[in-house]
């Protein structure tokens, strides 16, 4: 029922102008800071010898609704961060902060890629912790490559199923 009502939310309150030009903006910031591996860098921890595969502009789905950003895929963790902070409260204050999720590869159980029975061109990945939390992705600009990135990367860990 909430995937149900979160779909309902992306579809009245995100249009195709105000997504593009937030891919614009996101584009702007990720040139003037030195390209997608250096924002990686700055903004997530990494270990030794972890490589940035590659990254995917997407929305992540929250009980806020959904949150434009990039989803990232090293050699070490899928991590994404969104192009604007969000609010939030701490008592009476209103504080503001970039919504990431960083999952390494041994927490993951199982990614799997979907799409709408109504719209197939709705297309989803359903990312599952091994703590059965779940994560899931849309609005895709390269849903295949993402796709295909993610399946990649599993087959490096070996840990995955798809």
């Amino acid at each position: 029922m909430f995937f149900l009502s979160f779909l309902k939310s992306v579809k009245t309150n995100s249009s195709f102008t105000d997504a593009a030009m937030g891919r614009i903006a996101q584009g702007t910031k990720v040139l003037a800071e030195g390209g997608y591996e250096r924002v990686f860098r700055q903004t997530f921890e990494t270990v030794p010898k972890e490589q940035l595969l590659n990254s995917f502009a997407c929305y992540l789905s929250t009980s806020a609704g959904p949150v434009m950003g990039v989803l990232y895929v090293s050699t070490a963790k899928l991590a994404y961060c969104s192009d604007n902070p969000l609010s939030y409260k701490n008592g009476s204050q209103t504080e503001w902060n970039l919504y990431k999720v960083v999952i390494p590869f041994h927490q993951l159980r199982a990614i799997n890629p979907s799409s709408s029975k109504i719209n197939p061109a709705e297309k989803y990945i359903q990312v599952i912790c091994v703590d059965s939390h779940e994560f899931w992705f849309m609005g895709f600009l390269n849903y295949n490559g993402a796709v295909t990135c993610l399946q990649e990367a599993s087959k490096l860990h070996g840990t995955l199923s798809m």
